[in-house]
């Protein structure tokens, strides 16, 4: 088994694009309307899905705003300079909620960004968690 993708419903799909795209550096990978359902379906990553683990935004058309609840956490980057990726996150107009630093009662250097919809977003410095492994592709979102 393989994990393939977490599903976000987005009130904007266009401000969500844009954020997960021009913000975070991520690549739009495919994008289709459901007329019939009426809802579109994009999908959003930083390697093609064959491979990777992606995001599936679904736009239910007319709904602009979703009561996010308190059952929700995060999804997690990894980056290699997490100061240096915030910066770019700002210059590209994100929203940083949490700057830099290590986590309450540990050494794991983290920093929470916002999309458009209240959704967060953590950020992890690599080789701060504890983990052996980095990924193959450690900083997609500063290279876009």
């Amino acid at each position: 088994m393989r994990l393939l993708h977490t599903m976000l419903r987005v009130g904007n799909l266009e401000e969500s694009l844009k954020f997960y795209c021009d913000v975070l550096g991520m690549h739009l990978l495919r994008q289709k309307d459901y007329p019939g359902g009426e809802f579109t379906l994009a999908f959003i990553g930083y390697g093609d899905e064959s491979d990777h683990t992606v995001i599936e935004l679904t736009y239910n058309w007319g709904v602009e705003k979703y009561e996010l609840g308190n059952a929700y956490g995060h999804i997690a980057l990894g980056v290699d300079d997490i100061y240096a990726t915030c910066e770019t996150i700002k210059n590209r107009g994100g929203k940083v909620v949490r700057e830099p630093g290590p986590m309450k009662h540990g050494s794991t250097v983290i920093a929470f960004v916002e999309d458009p919809d209240g959704y967060k977003i953590e950020l992890i410095q690599l080789g701060t968690q504890g983990s052996t492994k980095k990924p193959e592709s450690q900083n997609q979102l500063l290279s876009h």
